[in-house]
């Protein structure tokens, strides 16, 4: 008589019902017969909490799995695998800790929590001897911090430079190829949905910040703070300045940049920055997301691909799922409550000590002198200057100077141009744009 040996079932509770946790239950559902025959195993969603039961869904769920108890979820005997997609911080640190505790391995797709309250989850679930994973916070189906987790494991990361915003990316590629301005891309980029209502996140930098701190733990092992991130966003940029970076044979994207510098800490910047048409990020338009890494042993290694969307995110979140549901299966710890390195608290540079090369743009009044002027500021501030190039000659009235300068301290930059917007023949505000070559 033979016996049929019972497929084992991984039970999946989602908290959240939204763009991402209608891929998640998509791709489940889409690919059950693959995921079972690579698994050996069913991986099933058990239950679903949302905040509105009779919301009409973007996809077809059992009305059955729906809750408005987010707790209800994760004390589900039969839920193995929490997946956080509520958003914000307070309420889904809550629900973290509390799948944490109740001995729920864990999948979050939410990096502000991970950038403000990271390490302490992450001792939470190596003390309970559960799993956190977070493929997803960072862009989105992307999977570098897989390849900075694994792949890179046996490296030592010197540096990185991302892009990890793909509105920022859209509205600065658009202004690059078109020559409009910012306000009007940005209404372009809210029209195509590319851009919230309120785009202050990522158009000011906070969203790049919240990345670059999470990008920070797994390539660096780094415990920081968030505030202690210099964050600039993109608003200031305007098509003056992309048409003088094609002039210089550069483009301007929205970068955020580690650097590991020993002793002396870390540098973590997020802000527009002018680089060479050559680099590989250069290439990298529209709403893709890129990080090109530097490590000691391997040298370069760029990840690239769709950053953010329900389903490029979905894959993201359903791969961790997947890499979860091996290790229960195996009945290995897995890699998670350990895949960010042991955390030390670093201290993060301050952006004074940064010494780049700058483009300055000036606003001045055309009068004998005005050249010379800015020259003796810059230089008595220890600025070098590289390459001027005045537009128009109207006397009296404004026009434009842009300096290039050679390396230089960026406390001492921010000093000379203080000086400089004080010059009477100076009619607005001085711009700078770091370069990186």
């Amino acid at each position: 008589m033979s016996q049929v040996s019972q497929v084992r079932e991984i039970g999946v509770g989602l908290l959240g019902l939204g763009n991402v946790g209608s891929g998640v239950v998509q791709l489940l559902a889409d690919n059950a017969a693959a995921i079972e025959e690579r698994l050996g195993a069913r991986v099933v969603v058990r239950r679903i909490a949302v905040r509105e039961a009779k919301k009409r869904r973007k996809v077809a769920v059992d009305r059955r799995l729906l809750t408005t108890d987010a707790r209800a979820v994760i004390d589900d005997p039969d839920v193995a695998i929490v997946v956080e997609l509520v958003g914000g911080e307070a309420e889904a640190k809550q629900y973290v800790l509390h799948a944490i505790e109740r001995g729920r391995h864990v999948v979050t797709a939410n990096k502000a929590l991970l950038a403000t309250h990271g390490p302490e989850l992450f001792a939470a679930a190596a003390k309970r001897g559960v799993e956190l994973y977070l493929e997803a916070a960072v862009c989105g189906g992307v999977p570098v911090l897989r390849a900075l987790r694994e792949g890179l494991a046996s490296d030592k990361i010197e540096a990185l430079h991302g892009i990890v915003n793909g509105t920022s990316n859209f509205i600065l590629s658009t202004m690059t190829a078109e020559g409009r301005p910012f306000d009007e891309v940005l209404a372009a980029a809210q029209r195509e949905g590319y851009a919230e209502a309120d785009p202050a996140l990522d158009v000011d930098g906070g969203d790049a910040a919240h990345k670059l701190v999470v990008l920070a733990m797994l390539a660096f092992g780094a415990r920081v703070r968030l505030a202690d991130v210099y964050v600039e966003g993109i608003r200031q940029i305007t098509p003056v300045d992309h048409a003088y970076a094609e002039r210089f044979g550069m483009v301007v994207k929205p970068l955020v940049i580690a650097r590991d510098h020993g002793t002396e800490g870390l540098e973590l910047r997020v802000h527009p920055t002018m680089i060479p048409k050559r680099w590989l990020l250069a290439s990298v338009a529209g709403v893709n997301n890129a990080v090109y890494v530097t490590s000691r042993a391997l040298g370069h290694s760029m990840y690239y691909g769709r950053g953010a969307g329900m389903m490029p995110t979905a894959v993201a979140v359903v791969s961790d799922v997947l890499e979860i549901a091996r290790n229960v299966l195996g009945r290995s710890p897995g890699m998670a409550a350990t895949s960010v390195p042991r955390l030390t608290r670093r201290a993060v540079r301050d952006i004074g000590l940064l010494r780049s090369r700058y483009y300055l743009r000036f606003a001045v009044l055309d009068r004998p002198g005005v050249l010379a002027q800015l020259a003796g500021v810059l230089g008595k501030h220890e600025v070098s200057i590289a390459h001027v190039t005045q537009e128009g000659k109207e006397p009296e009235r404004a026009v434009t100077v842009v300096i290039l300068t050679h390396e230089a301290r960026e406390r001492n930059v921010r000093l000379a141009l203080a000086q400089v917007a004080k010059l009477a023949s100076v009619v607005e505000a001085p711009r700078l744009v770091r370069l990186c070559e």
